[in-house]
């Protein structure tokens, strides 16, 4: 039976390529075993539900457990309402155990209690009945929230000291945030008073992304089924690209042997991962879409916006920063820095935020390619030049975040540029203090640097030059754009301060300067 790359549900070794589950939750079965009730966090469509419905299976298959997955989420519509939420989630509960365990396995009818309590009494009257220790994993435990949120955890509380055999032997909170979010999402203040709101727990773990080794064994399975090689510096690129980001590695995967290159005698090589990124960009499958609504929440805005300026983070609460890593949009790297979590999340977001602008471009006749269609960079200055002159002004008022709306409506400039006939890579990073842009089109290479000039800063061109020096060395170029905005107070309109400059960098490199 054929096999293929999944990017939508819990995977399932006979339909889906997949990778060992258990690898990446080291030390999981010792928790169960020392009857623990422990949180496992990570960003959505990382593999967890996945990975604990295969343990849960396994641990059954192996009949020293009676585990299962249940979902929590269909209690989310009942926030202030927990006898609803609860008679919702037990339904569900009842569904799920009909097709993950045998008859003899599943929960007896579950007893009558007020609201409030039927979770508990639920659990209790099960782990009772049960012929073997009962193992429950709660997904998407953090879809409740409030009075329903609070409700849940207090009665896991309270049933704890009945474990194993009044109460479940092990029991695993699973979701997006770890258990330190939990008081917020109850609504804070005294609703679980001072205590942890899940003080019973052993200890949080969280989901990693795919190792170099593991996206190669997974791409392995499939020249396994089918013959179709992944060439070694394809499967480099994919990684460099997703980071190992579990959901973005099976997407493209799926793009490239789907609909790429799906002559199963042909490899895969770089070329065709670089054409399935920019697929998967455009596209904005599902679990793209959701994290790209967050932008705008003022917390993930505190974070992201200064990221693309290049400049420090300011005050953000540490829950805040922290909700942004669980979220998955940004990581902490090696060295403690904070980074997109990936380049194809990096790219989707500067999209994102200038899609508004980009929908308000006039229409800007190309001018700056030459009669055998390749890019002509000093047509495309004069071109920005004008344009920028005549546009900017109200286009900047379009920007969803204003500290960095002269470089998104640039970006959305330099996007109508290449759009269906070339690419733009961008770098940004807390401290940077610049954008780094290179735009590919018909063969030709144009490296860009955006900074800004603000109140109470010195000129920037000289660091701008020294910057983007290593900058154009890294790219192998000889020439290229400083673009410096200028957003001092009291500044001349758009129209009147935009100008040109020439310069040199340190190592002599030429650089055209666009001061706006």
């Amino acid at each position: 039976m054929r096999r293929w790359f999944n990017t939508a549900g819990p995977c399932n070794p006979a339909d889906h390529y997949m990778l060992p589950p258990e690898e990446r939750l080291p030390g999981v079965r010792d928790l169960i075993d020392r009857k623990a009730y422990f949180v496992l966090h990570a960003p959505r469509q990382i593999g967890k539900t996945t990975s604990l419905l295969t343990l849960a299976q396994a641990l059954t298959r192996e009949g020293r457990y009676l585990a299962i997955l249940v979902s929590m989420e269909v209690g989310a519509p009942f926030p202030e309402d927990p006898g609803a939420a609860e008679l919702a989630v037990l339904a569900e509960w009842r569904r799920t155990a009909d097709w993950q365990l045998p008859a003899e396995l599943r929960p007896p009818p579950f007893p009558d209690a007020p609201p409030g309590q039927r979770i508990g009494a639920a659990l209790g009257a099960w782990a009772q009945a049960a012929p073997r220790p009962l193992v429950v994993f709660l997904d998407e435990i953090d879809a409740l929230r409030d009075t329903t949120l609070v409700s849940v955890l207090r009665q896991l509380r309270s049933g704890y000291p009945g474990r194993p055999h009044g109460f479940p032997h092990a029991l695993a909170l699973i979701g997006l945030r770890d258990v330190r979010d939990y008081k917020m999402a109850s609504g804070g203040g005294d609703r679980l008073g001072t205590s942890s709101p899940f003080n019973i727990k052993v200890e949080s773990l969280t989901l990693r992304n795919f190792t170099r080794d593991e996206v190669a064994a997974l791409y392995a399975q499939h020249t396994s089924d089918t013959g179709q090689v992944f060439q070694p510096d394809a499967v480099d690129r994919a990684v460099e690209l997703t980071r190992g980001q579990p959901w973005l590695v099976n997407a493209l995967a799926r793009q490239l042997v789907d609909v790429l290159v799906k002559d199963r005698a042909q490899p895969i090589t770089v070329a065709d991962v670089d054409r399935a990124k920019e697929i998967l960009i455009e596209r904005q499958d599902t679990h793209l879409d959701s994290l790209v609504e967050r932008l705008r929440e003022p917390r993930i805005r505190a974070v992201i916006e200064p990221m693309l300026a290049g400049s420090a983070l300011p005050n953000v609460p540490p829950d805040d920063l922290r909700f942004v890593v669980d979220l998955g949009l940004v990581r902490m790297t090696a060295e403690g820095g904070l980074d997109i979590a990936n380049p194809i999340y990096r790219e989707i977001i500067v999209r994102e935020l200038a899609f508004p602008i980009r929908a308000s471009l006039p229409q800007v006749k190309a001018t700056w390619l030459t009669s055998d269609g390749r890019l002509d960079a000093d047509r495309l200055l004069d071109a920005f030049l004008s344009f920028w002159r005549q546009h900017g002004e109200p286009l900047l008022g379009v920007a969803p975040y204003h500290e960095i709306a002269p470089h998104l409506v640039f970006m959305a400039f330099i996007h109508r540029v290449v759009n269906g006939g070339g690419t733009v890579d961008r770098e940004y990073a807390i401290g940077r203090g610049r954008m780094d842009l290179c735009a590919r089109y018909a063969g030709e290479t144009l490296a860009i640097e955006l900074k800004v000039w603000r109140d109470g800063r010195p000129d920037p061109l000289a660091e701008g030059l020294a910057q983007l020096d290593e900058y154009l060395a890294g790219l192998g170029l000889q020439r290229g754009w400083l673009v410096l905005f200028d957003q001092r107070s009291g500044q001349p309109p758009i129209a009147e301060r935009t100008r040109r400059e020439r310069a040199l960098t340190p190592a002599g490199r030429e650089v055209a300067v666009i001061r706006a």
